[in-house]
């Protein structure tokens, strides 16, 4: 591998190469839990609604926990022998999802909204796992962990999006603006 991402070493019983292949996984969950920190944070700026305060009160934790997690994914591509960039130009330029679209708006829009963000972010991190996995328990682990979080997280939203039948108002949305509008339809 002849990237800026080959280490000079790596933790003992990885090669520089493979070393090299999870640093370059470990970045991109790098730039998506810094972008979801600041995505949780948008949200919580920006709620209104009757159910503001809980929405507004729930996501603090998450964004710690988050906040928390790209500490430990930067912690890790360091230990690896890399250099984990957390600058936002880095962020922008190797993320390959837009932008958060909702503004100012509902609870249970934002939610709406919210709930895609997480399957994607869910389903990126689903495959970090089986990749992680094919060569180092460490780095696996440590996105299980995550994955559990993120999931745990992602029920809390869908919790408000629920019918009372069991139906997920955002079933089928892929797009923020699709969940925010079936999650207030």
């Amino acid at each position: 591998m002849a990237t800026d991402t080959t280490p000079r070493y790596t933790v003992p019983g990885l090669t520089v190469q493979q070393g090299g292949k999870l640093i370059d996984l470990l970045r991109l969950r790098l730039y998506a839990l810094n972008d979801l920190h600041l995505t949780l944070k948008h949200i919580h700026w920006n709620v209104v609604g009757p159910h503001f305060i809980a929405v507004h009160e729930m996501l603090d934790p998450q964004v710690d926990r988050v906040r928390e997690m790209a500490d430990d994914v930067a912690e890790r591509i360091a230990a690896l022998g890399g250099v984990a960039k957390g600058t936002p130009g880095a962020l922008v330029s190797a993320r390959t999802w837009e932008d958060y679209s909702i503004g100012r708006g509902d609870a249970i829009a934002h939610l709406g909204a919210l709930d895609v963000v997480y399957t994607g972010v869910v389903e990126d991190v689903r495959k970090a796992v089986a990749r992680a996995g094919e060569i180092d328990p460490a780095t696996e682990d440590l996105l299980i962990e995550q994955l559990r979080d993120l999931e745990q997280f992602q029920w809390f939203v869908r919790a408000h999006l629920e019918t009372s039948g069991g139906s997920l108002r955002t079933a089928g949305a892929t797009t923020e603006k699709a969940g925010a509008e079936s999650a207030t339809d």
